[in-house]
Parts: structure tokens; C-alpha cells; sequence
């Protein structure tokens, strides 16, 4: 049965121009199924243009409400959301978060069947849909921006003003990083895109025991997952598997990293109830060495104690006093600079775009028409078009029912 997917409009501020599927991947699309149609919501702010959609055989329309599928990238308003239809965006609802409790009632009273990126998993709950690695470019990327702007030592662009990746690493490849040493945590894919910019940087990577061990006269890093930053209260073994299902008997091991680190670059996720990487009383300490955190994790008033707010795009740096536990300017005497902004693909657009397309098509689109056989869409949905919380989703039930 045909089915027609709307490319919808961002509305939501700041402007976001990210788009699910490029103009190439919708002609991609159709081509591998038949079955399916795409609509392009006009826009004056998506990185592709209209007229590349419309050059690529698209029909660009004010009114897309013939869809049955809407495609987009960040929250859509309430007043925008359109009765009856299968909406894919990040909803920022499944934490329960305050600021839109009224967009997922709103959903549920215009019986809407919601689909969240981040919902996305395959039978091993395993995230298949994200932005991470880009997030994890653009991140570090920005972290060395402020190194260098801190310390007079380079200018780097902003990567907003730069058209690609290609453009990004062409600037990495005018720089030269000083004799510093730098901590990279995670396993994911934020961390990977980390990585490659430490990797294009040809900043060395070493070993754990040497890194906190020995000195080196050029730039080095080192990477470290929760078994490195964690240690058991008792002094035994770490088990990954019982820190990830009750992080209770753990205390943090970051301090050995802090005492020999110049710079942090964030990649990690983090798990209620886990210790803090360092806390503001560690941060006081003499022996805490870190100057510049590029904490791309962005947990406010989380385990990265210096990160008191997400900054922006256009203000991506502060400072941090650890002494007094306040902000102040970024490159203050004594302060820990900071990078935390929170939405960090949307600097790079095109390139985010269209790696986030590759994943949605090898990913979601199939589930529409092979009944869904390998329950993508059955484990991404949150709302009923009865007006439902699905069952997975029922722990929401408290959150849509606060009055407002």
C-alpha cells in the first residue's frame, strides 16, 4: 500500500536547518520502495533548499497535511502538530521533561502515533537513529577553538561558518597544538566523532598506565570508559554489567585522570544513580589540573561539575571559579574554561543531515513495508491513535496527567 512521508518545516527557536532525508536520499528512497511518496514542506531555513527538492523531483508544498508520515528533526509546536498522523522527531518527553508535557498531552488529544529518534532501538535497546557522532566532531572541534582563543595561540572559524566536514579539517590542518595532555571518556559514537578530530589532529594516543604515569614532550590523549573513571567501594573487580544495573557500590576514579590532565573532552553517557566523574569540592582541590572541558555529555549541574548551563552556538564558552562555584568569564585567572553547548550537529548541518538519512533509511523506513517484522516501529512508539500511552511508554502516564 502506498504510503506518503512529509519532509516537515522546523519551527522551532533557534532555527534548526537539519533535515532528516537530503534531496539525494529522498530520490534514494523511492527507488528502493516503490510504495513510497515524499512531500517537502517549503522552508526558508533547511540547509537543502527547496529548489533542490523540487530539481530532484519532489513536490515542495506549503500544505503537507495529505501525508501520513512526518518527518522532522526537533520538537514540532502544538499548534503546528496536524490530527492523526505518524510523527518522527525528538519530543525531548521520555525523561519527562517539564517544558513539554504539553506537547506529548497535545499529541495524545489529537491522536497522533509518535515515533521519538531517540525511541529508536533495535531488540537489544540498543539507539539505531542519532546525532551523536556529529555532536562529538563538532565538540571537540570546538574544544580546541577555545584552547586556542584562551591562550592566543590560533583562530579557528566557527564550524557554522564552514560548509562541511571537509572544511573542518581543512582548518584543523593550519593549527598546532601545544604539549598538552587530554582525556577523552566514552565508548560511543559521540566519542568516535571526538576521536577522529584527536586522530586528524595527529595528537597521540597512549596507553592508560602511561598516560597517568609518564611525561611526553608532545600532545597526547587518552581514552577511558566507566571501568577506568569507576572503582568499587570494596576495592574489587569492576563488573560492567552491575555497575550499568546498580552503580550504588561504585565511587568515582576519575581524580587519578584530573591530576595529570590539561583538558577533558566529554563523550560519555551518563546512568542515574552513578557517581559523579569529578564533584566541585574535587574541583577545589590543588591537585586537580584540568583547565579546559569541552563536555559535549552536557548534563547540567551534573558529573561534570563545572558545567553549570548548556551554553550556545553564538556564546559557546565560560568560565568556571572553581573556587567560589560560579561562572565567570571565560580565560579568568584560575578559571576552568568551558565548552557545553548542547546542540552541537547543528553547526554542521549538511554533513548531519545526511549521515542521519543513511540511518533512517537502512533503519526505519523498511519497517513500513515489511510489516514491520523486525518490531522497529513497534518499540519506538509512544502514543496511540486512540490517544494512548503505548505500553512501553506507561510510565509516562503520571507526567501527562499534572495539570498545567
Amino acid at each position: 500500500m502506498p504510503i506518503t512521508f512529509a519532509i516537515i518545516k522546523e519551527r522551532k527557536n533557534p532555527p534548526d536547518r537539519r533535515v532528516v532525508f537530503s534531496p539525494e536520499k529522498c530520490q534514494e528512497v523511492i527507488k528502493k520502495f516503490p510504495d513510497a511518496r515524499i512531500i517537502v514542506e517549503s522552508s526558508d531555513i533547511r540547509i537543502f533548499s527547496d529548489e533542490a527538492y523540487a530539481d530532484a523531483g519532489f513536490e515542495v508544498v506549503d500544505n503537507v497535511s495529505e501525508a501520513d508520515v512526518m518527518l522532522g528533526v526537533k520538537e514540532v509546536p502544538v499548534e503546528a502538530l496536524i490530527p492523526n498522523k505518524k510523527y518522527f522527531y525528538f519530543s525531548h518527553t521520555i525523561k519527562k521533561q517539564p517544558y513539554n508535557r504539553k506537547l506529548l498531552k497535545a499529541m495524545l488529544n489529537k491522536s497522533i502515533e509518535m515515533f521519538d529518534h531517540e525511541t529508536i532501538v533495535n531488540a537489544d535497546k540498543q539507539r539505531l537513529i542519532g546525532f551523536g557522532y556529529y555532536a562529538g566532531l563538532v565538540g571537540a572541534y570546538n574544544g580546541f577553538r577555545g584552547l586556542g582563543l584562551r591562550d592566543k595561540l590560533f583562530a579557528l572559524p566557527k564550524v557554522e561558518t564552514l560548509p562541511d566536514l571537509e572544511a573542518v579539517k581543512t582548518e584543523l590542518d593550519k593549527i598546532r597544538i601545544p604539549n598538552i595532555k587530554i582525556i577523552l571518556s566514552g565508548t560511543g559514537k559521540v566519542t568516535r566523532g571526538a576521536k577522529e578530530i584527536l586522530d586528524h589532529l595527529k595528537i597521540r594516543e597512549v596507553t592508560d598506565a602511561d598516560y597517568l604515569s609518564k611525561n611526553f614532550n608532545e600532545p597526547v590523549y587518552c581514552l577511558i570508559d566507566v571501568s577506568e573513571y569507576n572503582k568499587r567501594k570494596d576495592g574489587g573487580e569492576f563488573e560492567k554489567q552491575e555497575f550499568y544495573n546498580d552503580p550504588s557500590e561504585y565511587d568515582s576514579d576519575f581524580m587519578k585522570y584530573a591530576k595529570v590532565s590539561d583538558m577533558f573532552i566529554t563523550g560519555h553517557f551518563f546512568g542515574n544513580g552513578a557517581p559523579y566523574l569529578f564533584t566541585r569540592d574535587d574541583a577545589k582541590s590543588p591537585v586537580f589540573k584540568i583547565n579546559l572541558v569541552a563536555d559535549i555529555s552536557c548534563d547540567v549541574d551534573g558529573p561534570v561539575a563545572c558545567t553549570l548551563r548548556a551554553s550556545t552556538i553564538a556564546d559557546p564558552f565560560y568560565g568556571y571559579d572553581p573556587i567560589n562555584e560560579s561562572e565567570t568569564a571565560f580565560g579568568a585567572a584560575g578559571a576552568i574554561a568551558v565548552m557545553a553547548v548542547d546542540n552541537l550537529p547543528c553547526e554542521l548541518p549538511k554533513d548531519a543531515s545526511e549521515g542521519f538519512g543513511d540511518m533512517f533509511l537502512e533503519n526505519v523506513i523498511p519497517a513500513f513495508f515489511n510489516n514491520d517484522n523486525d518490531g522497529i516501529l513497534h518499540r519506538a512508539q509512544i502514543t496511540t491513535k486512540e490517544g494512548k500511552l503505548t505500553p512501553r511508554f506507561a510510565y509516562l502516564q503520571d507526567y501527562v496527567e499534572i495539570a498545567d
